[in-house]
């Protein structure tokens, strides 16, 4: 029996998804989205606001401040409530609606941006907005995702263990990359283990992160429009790319088997498909993380108009196609 007085002390850390009779290959899901934030950023959000507490920077009285696409800021939200904290997150469009209504239904106060830069990225105009309100005000404090360590230390010290005890086998590990800090915790923990474990980042088409051309990316979470500073690629064995189609497709596949995921997720575990599609998969054990659940992106990547909106006329019913049980 769980008793907590506040929401950042649950997090389910042991749960696990086998997708083999969905998906026809070996592969756990890590399920990160069990929590009162719904996603793996709560664990991020608590190590970088507990780090600052501890180091000075965040005292009664401060003002958080952050820029996001929307998990850590309702992670954010989650944990500025309950420890008193007025927050200010610094989103844009792409946000999904259900994820601003979240946060300020925590007390947030939630700024969307809406200019971007040529290849559509809102990042840098985020980012400019957070320096102009630590510029004005002392009270601000911003934890910078992008380049905290305490982001990448909260999966060194939590995540990975945790994947570490429920697979002591593990063979390849499954990492979405964003602004990598799950990612970096996760490879670095593993770089140290007692056997040699392939580090799979599954990123999307469009993120700049492992050297791909800047392009439109519409679904929040995974990719980034600059490198992201806490990348270190020599932890890194191999990273998959993967198209917002086949992130949606995976999504509404999943959810016909009663799983009802996220973007991140959804892009994830297509990287992961395609990769086990390419190698062989005799006595592997391999697990994929799923960052979050899929509530807050029913009014996008499970909603017919706004895929048929991005991507042309019946594209939505033809995303997900045949279903591969359903064959002879």
């Amino acid at each position: 029996m769980h008793v907590i007085s506040v929401p950042q002390d649950f997090n389910e850390e042991e749960l696990y998804v086998d997708l083999r009779p969905t998906l026809g290959c070996p592969l756990f899901l890590k399920c990160e989205g069990f929590n009162f934030a719904g996603s793996v950023k709560l664990k991020a959000a608590a190590e970088m606001v507990e780090t600052a507490e501890r180091e000075g920077v965040l005292t009664p009285g401060s003002t958080l401040v952050e820029s996001s696409s929307g998990n850590l800021g309702v992670a954010l939200s989650v944990i500025a409530a309950s420890k008193g904290y007025r927050f200010v997150c610094v989103t844009d469009s792409r946000c999904n609606l259900a994820t601003r209504l979240m946060m300020e239904a925590l007390g947030s106060e939630v700024h969307v941006i809406t200019g971007h830069e040529d290849n559509g990225s809102f990042l840098t105009a985020r980012l400019d907005y957070v320096r102009r309100l630590c510029a004005e005000d002392p009270r601000y404090v911003w934890l910078s995702q992008y380049t905290n360590p305490a982001n990448w230390r909260a999966h060194y010290n939590r995540t990975a263990p945790a994947i570490a005890r429920a697979f002591p086998r593990l063979d390849v590990l499954f990492v979405g990359a964003g602004t990598t800090g799950t990612l970096m915790g996760c490879a670095r923990w593993f770089s140290q283990w007692h056997r040699a474990v392939t580090v799979v980042a599954v990123d999307s088409v469009g993120s700049v992160t492992f050297g791909g051309a800047p392009g439109r990316r519409m679904i929040p979470g995974l990719g980034m429009s600059v490198r992201p500073p806490l990348l270190d690629e020599s932890f890194v064995d191999e990273a998959v790319c993967v198209e917002e189609k086949e992130t949606i497709r995976t999504c509404r596949l999943l959810a016909r088997r009663g799983f009802l995921f996220g973007g991140s997720t959804g892009t994830v575990v297509g990287g992961a498909t395609q990769w086990l599609a390419r190698h062989d998969t005799t006595g592997l054990t391999a697990v994929a993380i799923a960052p979050d659940l899929g509530e807050r992106y029913l009014d996008t990547i499970y909603q017919t108009n706004w895929v048929e909106g991005l991507f042309g006329e019946d594209t939505g019913l033809q995303l997900l196609g045949p279903d591969p049980l359903d064959a002879p």
